[in-house]
């Protein structure tokens, strides 16, 4: 039986996933109301965009769980789509859904809110769970 290694190509495109699902998510789908929840206006956004360490911070917020996800498939043998996107799912549900709720209720935020940015990152570690249990590596 061959063992399983980190798919790097596979990380790299549940990245690119995530920023994708990002500018979908934040912009024509969700954006109008996530703005108004959060108390930005489309002028207020225009007149200070995100600076580089905005883009950076993301970027490596959004690489460092990734491989940190493929590395636990593989400690798995996470090895099919379905069991990934299963995977995928309860990690968004538990490590980000949840507290997103938790912390946004006691600082007073929509409760939309946090369905709204953890509905982002449910559905985002969902398909790159989707992506890294069915596009795996054996050594």
């Amino acid at each position: 039986m061959n063992e399983l290694k980190i798919n790097h190509l596979a990380v790299l495109v549940s990245v690119i996933w995530m920023f994708v699902l990002g500018f979908l998510w934040y912009g024509p789908l969700f954006g109008e109301s996530w703005m108004s929840m959060v108390g930005l206006t489309m002028e207020d956004a225009q007149a200070n965009p995100p600076g580089a360490g905005v883009w950076v911070t993301n970027v490596i917020s959004s690489v460092v769980p990734v491989y940190l996800m493929a590395w636990f498939f593989v400690k798995m043998n996470v090895q099919s789509l379905v069991t990934g996107a299963i995977h995928g799912f309860l990690i968004g549900f538990a490590f980000n859904l949840l507290p997103a709720m938790s912390g946004g209720m006691f600082s007073g935020d929509p409760y939309a809110l946090a369905w709204l940015q953890g509905g982002f990152q449910v559905a985002g570690w969902a398909v790159a769970g989707m992506i890294l249990g069915a596009w795996t590596k054996s050594k």
